[in-house]
Formats: structure tokens, sequence, C-alpha cells
């Protein structure tokens, strides 16, 4: 099944990129582009044209659509400021959805991230249909190390050397990998993520 387009949390709005909003992630990454080089080897090509971003983002949707990879903008409530990106990425193989995130240095601290995941887990398990989830982090990203420590996920081990880059193919770097079973989800607290989803009609689907 194709994950939802759109999904609603308490704080949030967590939807498909469009190439109009390409404005508000343009916004995000230039005043952050510090705190998203330590650890996103992508802002290191930032800042970039508005022009770059629409392209990158027909890219993200057309992906979607096609049911090949499905990247994340994390928005306001009203949409108003894209707050940071996260998605479901197919690269582990059939059955499998990676998670990744991504915070605007302003809104660092808040728990967003940690809600986003929440409810990314639940509807990849629930709407998605996936078997397992997983969450690949730097081993010395310690803000991300929480994300799925908090959520329920089993440390699973560091990989060496196959962090992967914005290419998708792996840079000379660690992951400590996080998964999370289609059977373990009952009883952690991404069983407990309040979320609404919508189809790609607008319809609800949870």
């Amino acid at each position: 099944m194709p994950p939802p387009y759109r999904i609603e949390t308490e704080r949030l709005v967590v939807r498909c990129w469009e190439p109009r909003d390409a404005p508000l992630l343009k916004d995000a990454v230039d005043s952050s582009l510090e705190h998203l080089r330590a650890w996103m080897p992508w802002a290191y090509e930032d800042p970039q044209p508005l022009e770059s971003k629409v392209e990158l983002l027909r890219g993200f949707r057309g992906r979607f659509d096609l049911g090949q990879d499905f990247v994340y903008g994390i928005f306001s409530p009203d949409e108003s400021e894209a707050i940071g990106g996260s998605g479901f990425h197919t690269r582990q193989g059939e059955g499998i959805f990676e998670i990744g995130y991504w915070i605007r240095a302003s809104r660092v601290g808040q728990g967003l991230c940690t809600e986003a995941t929440a409810a990314l887990t639940r509807a990849g398990f629930e709407l998605g249909g996936v078997e397992r989830i997983e969450i690949r982090v730097d081993p010395a990203n310690e803000a991300s190390l929480a994300i799925p420590r908090k959520l329920g996920f089993v440390e699973e081990g560091t990989l060496r050397g196959v962090f992967h880059g914005p290419d998708g193919k792996p840079k000379r770097n660690d992951a400590v990998v996080f998964a999370l079973l289609r059977d373990e989800l009952a009883g952690t607290p991404s069983a407990d993520a309040s979320f609404k989803a919508f189809d790609a009609a607008g319809q609800e689907v949870h």
C-alpha cells in the first residue's frame, strides 16, 4: 500500500513536498546551514537558487507518485513554515521503510522530530503495510540517536562505512541501526502516536 500523502499530528503537518514549497524549504535550509552541515552532506550544496529547490521538490513529488520513495516535509499546522524533512526511504529493500529526518535550527529541542517520527512509524506499519522500519544514525549525533530510543526501537548494532549520502550511495562513515518490527509496535511509545492521515485525493484514511 502507498503511504499517506498527508499526516496531521497535534503540532505538525507532515506531507509530500510540492514544488510550491520551494521558498519554505530554502528558508529552512539557508537559515540552518551550520546546524545541518554537521550531519547532512547535502547541506554543503546549499545555499542554492530557488529554481534548484523547485526541481528538487519536483523530483520528490514524482518519486512519491510513482511509489519509488516517499519524502515528506514537516510543516507548522498552518503550513506557513517548513520545520524540517523526513520520509520513508525504500533503499533497504521490499517490506522495509527507512525513516530519515532533519529539523531547522530554530526548532531544535521542541520534540517535533520525535512527534513526526512516532506518527510516521505507526503510519508505516498500519497504512504502508511494511514489516520493518529502520532508522540509521551517525553515532556522533546524540540528538538523533535519542529519537528511536525514545520511541521503542531496538538498537541492533553499528555498521561501518555504510551511512547513506544524499545520492543514496554509501559514504565512508558508520551508522547505528535501529529497527522496529510490525509485531513489536504494540506497547511502544510509537503505538500511542495520535494522527490523521489522508491519501493523494485528500480522503481521510486514518
